[in-house]
């Protein structure tokens, strides 16, 4: 089988593929647009496996995203691309809305041009809004309302409506899943969990937006892409799948809980003016992916975050990189004399 993985060389996406070589046999091609947040070096292992292959190319570019499908066939389609920092959203919100709700178009347009056995969307639990703080017996299922906050959330939730009509309209074999907040390896230093490890280990001032009450369901990485190949394998087609690890935390607390690792003092901690539109919480039911599927995640968060700790601690060099900026020059570096 062959798969395209869009946005393979950022956080999620690459963990997916490390995922798949390890456990399968297919063909993966990733492409990627390599914006800020996609690290080619990220993917070094994965250019030792003679199934996979890298193509640079934004998938809001139909003509290049036509060509690629018409070379290479794929099978499987799983589309990672998206802008996905919230704060970037509200500073920039054209460049999501292109990325995240043009591009997914023109993926699906391809996908019908050419034909593909499974077309998958790699959403998020913010396209349901947010809870309240207060009500710790209430959940997002699949049944629920889309509400968004943010351009991040309302280009993503567009997105989905855009994956559901093509599959009802066209008959595009497409399932869609929507996940809690990811953390372990590879994570973008600017995202919560990884600036806090760096900053904490450059005994710099730790950012906690307002009073950092705001509650989130933490994915472990790992769980979430076992999760995805099972919907890709064996998920009902046109269906939604919620995926939650269960693990509900204050940020507060997940940047305690850092501190407490790496054994350095709380007086790090410094609170700034909170975001536009902060959701409150995010909690999400996890029990249809369970029942149908046989999923459940495997970490809990105490161990995942020490795992995802040790990693940045092990791997200064990756994100010391990113930092600078030099982690840019790798795609040079790779190509520019082939």
């Amino acid at each position: 089988m062959k798969i395209i993985v869009t946005g393979g060389a950022g956080f999620i996406g690459s963990n997916f593929i490390y995922y798949e070589l390890k456990n399968y046999s297919d063909e993966i091609i990733c492409l990627d647009k390599l914006t800020y947040a996609g690290n080619l070096e990220t993917l070094a292992d994965a250019f030792k496996n003679p199934n996979f292959k890298f193509i640079r190319a934004d998938i809001s570019d139909r003509k290049a995203i036509y060509k690629i499908f018409a070379d290479e066939k794929p099978d499987v389609v799983i589309n990672f691309a998206a802008e996905s920092h919230v704060d970037r959203s509200i500073e920039d919100p054209e460049l999501f809305l292109r990325t995240n709700i043009i591009g997914t178009s023109v993926l699906l347009d391809a996908c019908k041009k050419f034909g593909i056995k499974r077309f998958h969307q790699v959403s998020t639990d913010e396209v349901y809004g947010d809870l309240p703080l207060d009500r710790p017996d209430l959940f997002f299922t699949e049944q629920t309302n889309l509400h968004t906050s943010s351009p991040y959330s309302a280009s993503k939730a567009s997105a989905d409506l855009l994956v559901q009509a093509y599959q009802r309209t066209y008959k595009i074999p497409a399932t869609i899943s929507r996940c809690s907040n990811n953390y372990g390896a590879y994570h973008f230093p600017e995202k919560l969990i990884p600036l806090m490890i760096i900053n904490a280990l450059h005994d710099k001032k730790l950012p906690v937006y307002g009073t950092g009450e705001n509650v989130r369901d933490w994915l472990y990485v790992e769980d979430h892409c076992a999760a995805i190949d099972l919907i890709v394998r064996r998920g009902k087609i046109g269906e939604v799948y919620n995926i939650g690890g269960h693990n509900e935390r204050k940020n507060l607390d997940v940047v305690k809980t850092i501190l407490k690792i790496l054994g350095k003092s709380e007086d790090l901690i410094e609170f700034v003016t909170d975001r536009k539109g902060h959701d409150k919480r995010y909690a999400i039911d996890p029990t249809k992916i369970k029942n149908e599927l046989g999923w459940t995640p495997q970490t809990n968060f105490d161990d995942g975050i020490k795992k995802t700790v040790t990693w940045y601690l092990e791997n200064r060099a990756w994100w010391e990189k990113i930092i600078s900026g030099e982690y840019k020059d790798y795609y040079a570096k790779m190509y520019d004399n082939r």
